[in-house]
């Protein structure tokens, strides 16, 4: 079921943005040669217990998914793309890492990703991660009243393929509110003007990401970090933004 939120539930959402937005911005600035991804996930369980927030992956256990998630932060390390297990890994020097959180602070949800370079980039990987944000930028300048979401996946895809990436529609943006995942979809490539009209009070998340050379994936065997087909490296970036007679408002923005 679609909702939309009150400009009054909109407020409500804000402290729950701000809170993501602060561990993913801790997180990635610790995400240092050296550093083991458990260290990432104990660290965003600290702030998720000294905001007396609430996590949305330790309990989560969706179809996809082999088990309850048991972590609290998504920690994906290069040719893994999405829904990385936090395990006993030690960061290396030129890794790219992308971390996808979300919480709920209040009862109300937030959800965000972001991807960085662990020592010294990579050209290759530099692109991709900044192409990935120049679509989400994209596709949130699309989510205005009177567009379709078929505009917002329109302006994703344009940008991806026209840097020369496939784009994987297995998974994509969705709605957020007081749960992680909701409706609608939002695929991350489609056509214009095309599927459900966006209205005033409709909170998404919107998640482009794609591998280097390919759009394949398979299922690591912890049964969730998802992997690119040919090894090659991967980025994801996300906000979540509300709907406004004024334009997106992004929830989840960081300083």
């Amino acid at each position: 079921m679609i909702e939309l939120r009150t400009p009054a539930e909109i407020e409500q959402m804000r402290p729950a943005g701000r809170f993501v937005a602060s561990v993913l911005q801790a997180t990635s600035a610790a995400a240092k040669v050296g550093v083991n991804l458990l260290e990432l996930d104990e660290l965003a369980h600290r702030m998720i217990r000294d905001a007396g927030a609430e996590s949305c992956y330790i309990d989560y256990h969706p179809s996809f998914g082999a088990s309850p998630f048991g972590k609290v932060i998504c920690t994906s390390v290069n040719d893994a793309v999405l829904h990385g297990l936090p395990h006993d890994y030690v960061l290396r020097d030129g890794d790219l890492v992308s971390l996808d959180f979300a919480a709920s602070v209040n009862g109300w949800v937030a959800d965000s990703a972001i991807s960085v370079i662990v020592g010294t980039p990579k050209p290759a990987d530099q692109r991709l991660i900044r192409t990935t944000e120049e679509a989400l930028a994209a596709g949130i300048d699309a989510a205005r009243v009177g567009n379709k979401i078929g505009d917002i996946s329109a302006a994703i895809g344009s940008v991806g393929k026209g840097h020369g990436y496939k784009i994987n529609l297995d998974f994509g943006g969705h709605g957020v509110g007081r749960t992680m995942h909701g409706d609608p979809h939002v695929p991350n490539d489609g056509r214009a003007k095309r599927g459900l009209p966006l209205k005033p009070g409709l909170v998404l998340a919107i998640e482009p990401w794609w591998l280097e050379t390919t759009d394949r994936i398979f299922t690591d065997p912890d049964g969730w970090t998802l992997r690119s087909r040919d090894g090659s490296r991967g980025a994801h970036s996300e906000h979540t933004i509300a709907i406004t007679p004024d334009g997106p408002l992004v929830l989840t923005a960081r300083d």
